[in-house]
This record gives structure tokens, C-alpha cells and sequence, in this order.
């Protein structure tokens, strides 16, 4: 028994939505960091489905390239909310108004 594609759409379209509403609503570092995840993930479940619903292996190939910028995303994210803490002692990205232009 084989899944609808539509209902992977929706799950990717509600796994984004939740992404963005995470990006747009908390103030956090590790939030942000998590809801960029999420929305990447979203896109993988696009691909994945696609990739299955043509009967073409090029969407879960583009997916794995997506989870090693992802792996790379969260590396360079985790460094930046170091010095982010080490600096204002909190994560919070609205406190840090001095790395602004």
C-alpha cells in the first residue's frame, strides 16, 4: 500500500509552517537554529517524495547533499551562538544590538 504523495506534501507543508513560526515568533538562538532545521527537513520530505513519486533517485541524492549543509548549518550556528553567549552571557538575539551595524 503505497502513501498519496499529497499527504507528504502536507506533512512537509506543516513541518515548514511549524519552522517558520518558530524563526518568526522566538528570540533564542538554539530556536532559530532548530526551526531552520525543521524547514530544511520540510524540504527533504518534498524531495524524498518526489523523488518517489517520479521513480528518479536525483530528489533523495539533492536530500543527502541538503543533510550535509544542514550538519554544516548547525556546526557554524552553534559556534556563533558560543561567542554569542560568551559575549552577552544569554542567547537571546535581541540582546545582542552591539553586533549590529
Amino acid at each position: 500500500m503505497a502513501v498519496a504523495v499529497e499527504y507528504y506534501l502536507l506533512l512537509s507543508a506543516a513541518v515548514f509552517c511549524i519552522g517558520l513560526f518558530g524563526i518568526l515568533t522566538r528570540r533564542n538562538a538554539l530556536m532559530f537554529l532548530m526551526s531552520v532545521e525543521l524547514m530544511l527537513n520540510a524540504a527533504n520530505i518534498n524531495f524524498i517524495a518526489f523523488s518517489h513519486y517520479h521513480g528518479n533517485l536525483t530528489g533523495q541524492v539533492f536530500s543527502l547533499f541538503t543533510m550535509a549543509l544542514a550538519a554544516a548549518e548547525v556546526a557554524v550556528g552553534i559556534g556563533i551562538i558560543l561567542v554569542l553567549y560568551r559575549n552577552f552571557r544569554d542567547v537571546d538575539v535581541t540582546k545582542a544590538t552591539t553586533m549590529r551595524w
